[in-house]
This record gives structure tokens, sequence and C-alpha cells, in this order.
């Protein structure tokens, strides 16, 4: 294990938990099974399933990150990370096995258990089901013609006849 690595995992993340350490692991698995370093832009890119404590070493450790649209949210709860190499083409979904430690550990031995068992005991490697995500996209900004603020015109609906955001548009469904 990097401990200088793990040291700056924790300093961007506030504390050291078992959720970090799940992050840093899969972050090493990936690292070591698809050779990928750092990504200064969308060379690498990580669909996140879950939005908890070990993205943030998601984030340090690989470079991917939402603001540069390598890192995507995909809300299924999974402890799962999806790795992609744009360069290569390879990928790998990285899920953590609940059942891999002993329920009855404190947090603290289960954060130490998580960073020094091989990777092999803690996740699953698998292909993801989707495939690699486009590379972002910049789009107009358009003005919400309700509040004045302005909004990618992707994300942007219209309302009788005019441009408005998702916070003023008032959606019709009729249960289906």
């Amino acid at each position: 294990m990097d401990k200088n690595l793990w040291d700056k995992c924790v300093e961007f993340h506030g504390h050291e938990c078992p959720g970090l350490a799940i992050g840093f692991k899969a972050c090493e698995a990936a690292m070591k099974k698809l050779g990928i370093s750092f990504s200064k832009d969308e060379e690498v890119v990580c669909v996140t399933e879950n939005d908890a404590c070990g993205v943030d070493a998601v984030q340090v450790i690989t470079g991917c990150t939402i603001g540069k649209g390598n890192l995507i949210y995909r809300g299924t709860g999974k402890q799962a990370f999806s790795f992609f190499c744009r360069d290569t083409g390879e990928r790998l979904r990285i899920v953590f096995k609940a059942d891999s430690l002993s329920k009855d550990l404190s947090r603290e031995e289960r954060q130490q258990a998580i960073l020094e068992s091989p990777v092999e005991k803690l996740f699953e490697f698998k292909e993801p089901g989707f495939d690699l995500p486009e590379r972002a996209r910049i789009f107009n900004t358009l003005t919400c013609s309700k509040c004045g603020e302005g909004a990618p015109e992707h994300k942007m609906r219209l309302a009788e006849g005019k441009a408005v955001c998702l916070d003023c548009f008032d959606d019709y469904s009729r249960g289906w």
C-alpha cells in the first residue's frame, strides 16, 4: 500500500474510514489491471455507482472528476466502479463483495482489513454492462424565462413557448 497516497486521500476526504479504503483499493486494482495512471484530461473514465466516501479516493488517485467529465455518477447505490481507458479501449467493473469481511469488525478493524486484504478477496472483476460514455461536451447557456438563471441548453425545457430551467419547469405527467 502506498501510505503517502492514502494520506493524500485522507486529507482530501477529511477523515479515515472503511468507505474511503474501498475506493482506495478499487483504484489500486484498476491501476494494476488496466495499467492506468492519473488522468489529466479524459484518458481514464470512472463510472461510480455510489456517491459515498470511496469516490473521493477515485478523484485523488485517478484524476477522474465530475468537472472534467470523466467521473460519472450512476446511482445504483452499489459499491461498484467501472473504469474505462480511452486509449486502449480496456474496461473493468470492480464490485465490492459485501461478504468479504466479518460483520463483527469494528469500524477501525474493518478499514484496516480492507487496506491489508488482497483485491481479489475484496472485489469481483467484471465487464461493465454499458459502453464507454462519450467525451464531455460544451453546450450553449440559455437564460431561464422565469428565474433569469443560466443553464446549458440540454437541461432546459419549453413552457408556453419559452425556455425554462429544470427548477422552474412544471412537469406534466398522467401516470406513465
